[in-house]
């Protein structure tokens, strides 16, 4: 080992300092997602209004809705009924800004339900798909509109956990998400419909916030996206994203071989264990194994106190480095070592 190799082990080299908030911006990210949904109704309900051409006939409720949407848009569209379609759909499927963009689970359970390829609307999944062969499952993590919920569910169960509540923690195998994905294309292709939206909650809550807002009620989709709820809080820790999720399965799939990965920095790694704690698909990034189920939400180098965790560019995880070299492990073995070669 030469002094050059001395050195860089004696002062590894720290990861870019953005990457320790790239979790914040993650969590921006989610709430811009949030309300783009919750706005879109509001929007859908104002264009209607506008080519009604009856404001006088409208509800007083209606008005206000009306009124509000007036006044927000306004500076931007002079044609609300024309403009505003620039604007629309859910993460499920929509058009934003003019370029139209589809979750490649939609297109495929389309192509599963017609058994045949639509391909204007395939191709508005291209764009997904390319970005997931190089961010990796980014899409569970930074955009799902039910992500955002389900961590805050998360937070529920710790503060339930802190108060001496009993919160579930059960282990099951993550690849029965990827027999779901098949079950789910297999039934639409049987029944002839998109069946496997009805359980995949990204489109649940998109759709029901569209109901809730534009209709005045939810469908049979909240009821099941509730259960997802009490089935991570009661049961397991994440428990619907990590085991059960069709469109999980599929962005895994995807994204296996991303561009764009975490690794963890041996030299400056002490072992504390707090990124396996943090991270909610219960991946293990202190032995680094990331896997194609890291979302790259970055919450682990967000948490580590000795900033052993960055981004790396390849297509597969880092091997196994062993134990950390700031930790108690590695310390007392490479001690022994150093023992048996002074002998």
């Amino acid at each position: 080992m030469g002094p050059g190799t001395d050195r860089a082990a004696m002062h590894p080299s720290k990861p870019f300092f953005l990457w320790r908030h790239l979790n914040k911006l993650r969590w921006a990210s989610l709430i811009v997602v949030a309300l783009m949904l919750i706005l879109i109704p509001f929007l859908h309900l104002y264009q209607t209004y506008n080519a009604a051409h009856a404001y006088d006939l409208l509800a007083p409720s209606e008005k206000r809705i009306f009124d509000v949407m007036e006044f927000l848009t306004d500076p931007f569209t002079s044609d609300p009924a024309e403009d505003l379609d620039a604007l629309k759909g859910t993460t499920w499927s929509g058009t934003f800004w003019g370029l139209r963009l589809s979750d490649p689970l939609a297109p495929l359970a389309q192509m599963a339900a017609s058994l045949s390829v639509y391909w204007p609307f395939a191709l508005t999944a291209l764009i997904p798909i390319v970005l997931t062969a190089i961010f990796g499952r980014f899409f569970c993590g930074w955009i799902c509109p039910a992500n955002l919920i389900y961590e805050l569910n998360g937070n529920l169960a710790a503060w339930l956990r802190w108060a001496g509540f009993r919160t579930g923690d059960y282990q099951f195998d993550k690849r029965i998400k990827y027999g779901v994905l098949a079950l789910g294309l297999v039934l639409s292709a049987a029944t002839g419909s998109v069946i496997i939206a009805a359980i995949y909650p990204p489109a649940i809550v998109g759709r029901e916030a569209y109901f809730g807002i534009a209709v005045g009620g939810f469908g049979a989709g909240m009821v099941f996206f509730l259960g997802t709820l009490l089935f991570d809080l009661l049961v397991s820790r994440r428990g619907f994203c990590r085991y059960l999720c069709p469109g999980g399965a599929l962005y895994s799939l995807l994204g296996r071989y991303r561009a764009l990965r975490i690794q963890r920095i041996v030299e400056s790694c002490n072992d504390c264990a707090k990124c396996n704690v943090v991270c909610e698909f219960g991946l293990d990034p202190l032995r680094d194994g990331f896997g194609q189920e890291c979302t790259n939400c970055a919450a682990c180098i967000a948490v580590c106190p000795t900033d052993a965790l960055t981004f790396t560019v390849g297509f597969r995880d880092h091997p196994a480095q062993g134990p950390g070299h700031l930790g108690r492990q590695y310390k007392r073995e490479s001690g022994a070592d150093f023992e048996e070669a002074a002998e």
